[in-house]
């Protein structure tokens, strides 16, 4: 190992005390969830509009989490300078054990869940249900990617394309970078619409049941 690999590989671990590297760590979770909840969510969309069957429905929403949560890993480092192949390549490196780890509780949960597999998208159960199993997924996910971390690996391979990128010039300019604030921040509201839709939907049909009932039993008088 050369003398500056070993002082560089030395600011890495010295530059991120404990409770750095689990502040990244939980970023790193986050950012990989919030592709993963995308990907599982337009599966499901799709899956339920092409009337695909469950097991299908699954299949697809899992190659899409792996392709939206490598997506969004990816975009910092296409906007630092790296090639698509040099990217994904780093990508995939970093996050496959993570979105892994992620997609089985996430199905696992979903499953115990009652009702969640079954359950329409207009219907509370699956959003409810998302949301607990998306929770357990970061749960499970954070000391996988805590663990990487702390052997630089993982987050670790992708950390000096996200902070320490010289100014960015010509097309790069153009590639999005999204903030796991914001990525959280709009999970979290799509999560909420779709709970709220729900609710709405449920509350809409129980009023014409009322009013239904209502009418027949005018008429029977």
């Amino acid at each position: 190992m050369s003398e500056t690999t070993h002082h560089s590989h030395q600011d890495h671990q010295d530059g991120h005390a404990p409770g750095g590297i689990r502040a990244m760590a939980a970023s790193a979770t986050l950012h990989c969830l919030t592709g993963c909840a995308i990907g599982e969510i337009s599966g499901l969309v799709i899956g339920t509009a092409a009337g695909l069957a469950t097991g299908s429905t699954i299949a697809l929403s899992i190659a899409l989490a792996f392709v939206f949560g490598f997506t969004l890993s990816s975009l910092p480092l296409l906007r630092a300078g790296l090639s698509v192949g040099a990217a994904l390549g780093v990508v995939v490196a970093a996050d496959t054990l993570s979105i892994a780890t992620m997609e089985v509780v996430d199905n696992l949960v979903m499953a115990l869940v009652p009702g969640a597999m079954d359950a329409g998208l207009v219907n509370a159960v699956f959003w409810i249900g998302m949301a607990i199993s998306l929770a357990a997924a970061f749960v499970a996910a954070y000391p996988v990617n805590l663990h990487l971390l702390r052997r630089g690996k993982g987050h670790a391979l992708t950390h000096e394309y996200h902070h320490g990128a010289s100014s960015v010039t010509g097309a790069r300019r153009f590639i999005p970078s999204f903030p796991t604030g914001v990525l959280v921040a709009v999970l979290v509201g799509f999560l909420l619409g779709g709970l709220l839709v729900s609710l709405a939907d449920a509350a809409g049909g129980q009023d014409d049941d009322g009013t239904s009932g209502g009418h027949a039993a005018a008429v029977v008088r």
